[in-house]
């Protein structure tokens, strides 16, 4: 759905996401720069260079990828989407009899539509990823149910960009990241129940567990540096 970053600085915003791909950018996915014939990509190209880049003996051209291969490099975290970014006319909530409350359809294009850009970060820095963007396998992905992550632990990328624990996943042995923790997304105004329920409710309600929507981890490229 989106990737936050908390502490982090200097995103670079001028590389076309590959077309067959921009719109399933959900935001905190491992992607890197590939090149693809001129043309393959539908990004203008115009006499001063490619939308202004300047490719291979001009045949050749930069996008942004989150399939990943054995020696990729450089490798970045992806921060465009829909759900989380703002979108213009925000989600359709009531639904048909009032049957959707949250969750309901995103009204609003994807952010990278308009210019056909990824944004990318590649300084270390403190991010969250909301957990709809992470490899999300019961007991092994980056999950809560997860009982085996604990702080410090290496984070991984999958051959399809998600962040992963799991080492069997990866797609080759190096780490992207770290985990730090999950959290919530820090809102108050859907007021959870255990805000609300006492232990001993007169009605036999029972405080339940926060609502955990995103992982904190810490991007280094040094775990990456020189591999």
């Amino acid at each position: 759905m989106a990737l936050k970053p908390l502490q982090a600085t200097y995103p670079l915003g001028q590389f076309d996401g590959y077309d067959d791909q921009i719109t399933e950018f959900l935001g905190g996915e491992v992607c890197t720069l590939k090149s693809v014939l001129v043309g393959e990509d539908k990004a203008a190209y115009p006499s001063d260079g490619q939308d202004g880049y300047f490719g291979v003996a001009h045949q050749l051209r930069p996008v942004v990828s989150h399939n990943l291969a054995a020696g990729d490099r450089p490798l970045f975290l992806a921060d465009d989407g829909i759900s989380g970014y703002g979108t213009l006319f925000g989600s359709v909530v009531g639904g048909t009899a009032g049957q959707v409350v949250t969750g309901g359809t995103v009204l609003g294009p994807h952010t990278a539509v308009a210019s056909g850009k990824i944004t990318l970060w590649a300084q270390p820095g403190l991010y969250a990823v909301t957990l709809d963007a992470v490899d999300t396998t019961a007991s092994t992905g980056l999950v809560p149910g997860n009982g085996t992550l604990t702080a410090g632990a290496k984070l991984y990328a999958t051959s399809a960009g998600l962040l992963t624990p799991d080492s069997s996943s990866k797609f080759e042995d190096v780490a992207v990241a770290r985990f730090v923790d999950f959290q919530t997304n820090g809102s108050l105004v859907n007021t959870p129940n255990f805000l609300t329920a006492a232990l001993n409710s007169p009605s036999g309600g029972s405080p339940v567990k926060t609502n955990v929507t995103q992982a904190i981890i810490w991007y280094n490229g040094a775990d990456v540096a020189g591999s």
